[in-house]
């Protein structure tokens, strides 16, 4: 079920290979970073990408020189876990965050915390708002407005086409099919409303947004509309920081461990709490 990583072996963290089965019979590829403590952060990665995602592998070991444990894993149909990669699924992915939860839960881990990038924001926001249970939610440049965003990878008159066709192939630059966007893998995007599942949030959970000013995919304006409707939450915005943090990662760790050492109190106000950060 485990086995230790070979090029890992000499660090005093253990970084061990875990496979999680979901509830589609689908195992869930994982790392799972020990500690000495029971204390362990679960990390989710975005869109056509993997638990090797480079922010994924910073918070990582960010948290472990904190001394708390971490877990980064493969949604379905990404990196090296089973199931064929689908545009939507985005309910999908946070059942098979409970499926992971669950697993480490029972291997007696205390999930302290839910971190994801990009769509792993979603991810990790649709998990509050369905199940619960879990004090502190951070979310990583996720998309607030999920209409939005779609013509820009399935190019003008993506509906009637997908109607028509039942399929949309998305082609890189060379003319390579990347993947392929059914129509009930859209739908399932555009029928997940963010802004019901804000509001489902628990009060009680703690919820961080992070997002870049200068982010290229997902507009800073989607940050904001998180922080209006997430009740005990805290926004804060990394100046210059694009998409993937390319240039910022050292300052997306620093605002996520910050928040995760925090007391664990919600804010006195109703309004949102909002933080910027710039390098000089």
């Amino acid at each position: 079920m485990a086995q230790l990583l070979p090029s890992e072996q000499n660090l005093v963290v253990s970084a061990e290979k875990v496979t999680v089965p979901n509830n589609y019979g689908e195992m869930l590829v994982g790392v799972l970073h020990r500690t000495s403590s029971s204390r362990l952060v679960i990390l989710c990665h975005g869109f056509q990408s993997s638990k090797e995602d480079k922010s994924l592998l910073t918070l990582a070991d960010a948290l472990t020189k904190e001394g708390f444990s971490a877990f980064r894993f493969d949604f379905a149909g990404n990196g090296e876990s089973d199931g064929i990669f689908q545009y939507g699924n985005y309910r999908k992915e946070a059942a098979d965050l409970r499926a992971v939860i669950m697993y480490l839960s029972k291997q007696k881990y205390d999930v302290c915390a839910i971190v994801g990038h990009s769509k792993g924001g979603n991810a990790v926001l649709l998990y509050a708002s369905i199940y619960g249970g879990i004090d502190t939610v951070i979310n990583i440049s996720g998309r607030f407005a999920l209409e939005r965003g779609i013509q820009g990878r399935l190019g003008k008159d993506f509906m009637q086409r997908i109607k028509t066709h039942g399929f949309i192939d998305v082609k890189n630059k060379s003319g390579k099919v990347e993947y392929r966007v059914t129509e009930e893998s859209l739908l399932d995007r555009l029928s997940t409303d963010m802004r019901a599942a804000c509001t489902c949030i628990n009060k009680e959970c703690r919820v961080l947004t992070v997002h870049g000013s200068a982010d290229e995919i997902v507009p800073v304006e989607d940050a904001k509309e998180f922080a209006k409707l997430i009740p005990n939450h805290k926004l804060h915005i990394i100046e210059g920081a694009n998409h993937n943090y390319t240039s910022h990662q050292i300052e997306l760790a620093s605002t996520v461990l910050d928040f995760l050492k925090h007391d664990h109190q919600a804010p006195s106000s109703s309004k949102p709490v909002i933080s910027i950060t710039s390098r000089l």
